[in-house]
């Protein structure tokens, strides 16, 4: 990849957040028309295999958020530079390519400090984002359900709460023609009274939205804990793998399903029908990312529910990605961070039809047991996946045997209405069948007059 390339393409974009008494969101995002940007990469030597997808994956999200990428440039680092990330002669270059291209905004592919992001902001003069804010600009702009938006406003204010300062110093640059006065940063005493104001204000609000996510997250539990009988599914996977393709391919959900990232933000749910004797729930999730911001994963503990409470994860991988390996990392470890490693696991590697390395995607598989290789969209290998989730879901809810009176056909067919008969024995005077049942078929069966049970299948 080259230090700098350049691509031209109109879109359109959110302004800097701004706090609104007035609005849903005290951050709130707002159209202001076309907006280009500069885009500032900063690999470690080590990736360098990885800089070309790096950089199409940032170009998509800023597509997705709304900007355009007129200038791209590259600075491999092991570890930050000075209070600006990036070297001073770089801050120079990407300030020369912002001058060139009438460029209204910097936008890093990494988390600044927010320090960094101050200064950088008074050496360019012009508003720079960074990773974070990126994508909470995005789930922003998708978020449609109650829940998905007071999740979203709640990580932009406490990923905001630490840079007021550099908002107000926009503000007090502005109102003295464009310098600030007495230095780098500084504010008139109008501006600091400002920000405290702001912050107990910011305090407040995320305070409240804790306690009503929390009561949404009380419903969703309550929700969650009535599919005790069921056996839960959840759809993870990177952003754009194809988890609502698959959902809809395997349900009836007819759940969006774009060609986009984090074009689902919200969990649906839906019955996966493969026996008419298991009772299978199949859950959309959000998708994840690398370096998925932190306020993000905290806002949206009530939504992931359904993922540390599933019996069985599918993990949607896009086959079709040359960034593959990263992008299984990233979910991994989301799942480590919210505790749902301990979920049992099937990866299905998705899109074989525009497999990006069939050799490649063979070494997977042959990494991770169980792996399967489907094609959402055309519907080829999803027989076997829907099998390879019957079987676990079988072995789940248990075997049980019971026995009943040779020629009682009334018993028999009641037994074979409700369960799988997995195995047959007769003796002389007594039928026994092996079934598969949860804990309120053996019930049901055990109420059931001239039935035993027998908890321990026979061999």
């Amino acid at each position: 990849m080259r230090p700098c390339s350049r691509g031209y393409h109109e879109a359109r974009t959110s302004a800097l957040p701004t706090l609104d008494e007035n609005s849903h969101s005290r951050i709130k995002q707002t159209d202001t028309g076309l907006t280009k940007v500069i885009l500032v990469l900063t690999p470690s030597p080590d990736e360098r295999d990885l800089e070309e997808e790096r950089a199409n994956e940032m170009r998509s999200l800023l597509d997705t958020s709304g900007r355009t990428v007129v200038a791209s440039c590259v600075q491999h680092l092991h570890k930050p530079i000075g209070g600006t990330y990036i070297g001073s002669g770089k801050v120079e270059e990407v300030k020369q390519l912002a001058e060139d291209h009438a460029a209204k905004g910097v936008v890093f592919d990494v988390r600044l400090s927010p320090r960094q992001q101050r200064n950088l902001e008074e050496e360019l003069g012009l508003p720079v984002t960074d990773y974070d804010e990126l994508i909470l600009d995005i789930f922003a702009r998708n978020a449609r359900t109650k829940q998905a938006i007071l999740a979203v406003e709640l990580a932009q204010l406490e990923y905001s709460k630490s840079r007021l300062r550099r908002m107000w110093t926009h503000l007090d640059r502005q109102s003295h023609g464009g310098a600030s006065g007495t230095g780098s940063g500084s504010l008139t005493g109008t501006g600091e009274k400002q920000i405290e104001m702001d912050r107990r204000q910011i305090r407040k609000r995320i305070q409240d939205l804790k306690g009503r996510l929390e009561e949404i997250g009380g419903r969703k539990d309550r929700a969650v804990a009535k599919r005790q009988d069921a056996f839960n599914v959840a759809l993870v996977g990177y952003t754009n793998a194809g988890k609502s393709t698959l959902m809809n391919a395997l349900t009836e959900a007819g759940v969006l399903a774009e060609d986009r990232l984090f074009a689902t933000l919200d969990t649906r749910t839906a019955r996966l029908v493969l026996d008419k004797h298991l009772n299978v729930v199949l859950s959309d999730t959000v998708g994840f990312i690398r370096n998925l911001p932190p306020t993000l994963i905290a806002s949206f503990h009530a939504t992931l529910a359904e993922v540390r409470e599933a019996d069985l994860l599918l993990h949607v991988v896009d086959a079709s990605s040359a960034i593959m390996e990263e992008q299984i990392a990233a979910v991994e470890g989301v799942l480590t961070t919210i505790k749902a490693d301990h979920v049992p696991v099937i990866m299905v590697f998705n899109k074989v039809d525009m497999v990006y390395s069939k050799t490649i995607l063979l070494a997977f598989r042959r990494r991770y047991k169980q792996a399967l290789s489907i094609s959402a969209l055309t519907g080829d290998g999803l027989p076997a996946l829907k099998e390879a989730i019957k079987t676990i879901a079988m072995k789940r809810i248990g075997q049980v045997t019971v026995r009943f009176a040779v020629g009682d056909g009334a018993l028999d067919s009641f037994v074979r209405a409700r369960a799988t008969v997995t195995k047959e024995a007769y003796d002389e005077s007594h039928a026994a069948l092996t079934v598969a049942a949860d804990e309120r078929l053996v019930q049901e069966f055990q109420a059931k007059a001239g039935l035993v049970v027998d908890l321990t299948p026979a061999p």
